[in-house]
């Protein structure tokens, strides 16, 4: 019965309380990733966010992206200032910020050209998804960025 099951629980939880914990997060970790990814579906546009080192590198990016039918558009936004940890030490350095819409579906290849073009030996590719906006910007958007064939 219920109750049954229900106090084989709470027996196991108590003599053998890692296995449960475990066993629970484990679970909870489950639920929580079935629900988020079925929470909602995918949104067509995203934002990238890449830094480099100067704006001069930055406009090279950016126009291989636009040309290239990756980006809509790419603001580059000046200076920032970067700390990081590089081969065991705290840097610091002063850096730009592009911030890049696209289409969700063009994240791969946006990021394989980046990584093409890019002096840094890891660059920084990171996306978000744009969740609602101005209409006619994501009209503009849609049309300037063609779907992944």
């Amino acid at each position: 019965s219920g109750i049954s099951i229900l106090l084989l629980g709470i027996l196991l939880m108590i003599v053998y309380p890692a296995v449960f914990r475990k066993s629970f997060v484990s679970l909870s970790t489950s639920v929580f990733r079935m629900a988020s990814s079925t929470a909602r579906p995918q949104e067509q546009f995203s934002m990238a966010f890449v830094t480099a080192p100067n704006a001069e590198e930055a406009k090279k990016i950016a126009g291989g992206l636009v040309s290239g039918k990756l980006a809509a558009c790419v603001n580059i936004i000046p200076g920032i200032t970067s700390v990081y940890e590089w081969e065991g030490k705290i840097e610091t350095d002063p850096e730009v910020l592009m911030m890049i819409k696209t289409r969700t579906s063009r994240i791969p290849e946006l990021t394989e050209f980046v990584r093409k073009n890019h002096p840094y030996d890891v660059c920084e590719v990171i996306t978000t998804s744009i969740e609602g906006g101005n209409q006619p910007y994501l009209d503009w958007l849609a049309k300037t960025v063609p779907e992944k064939m």
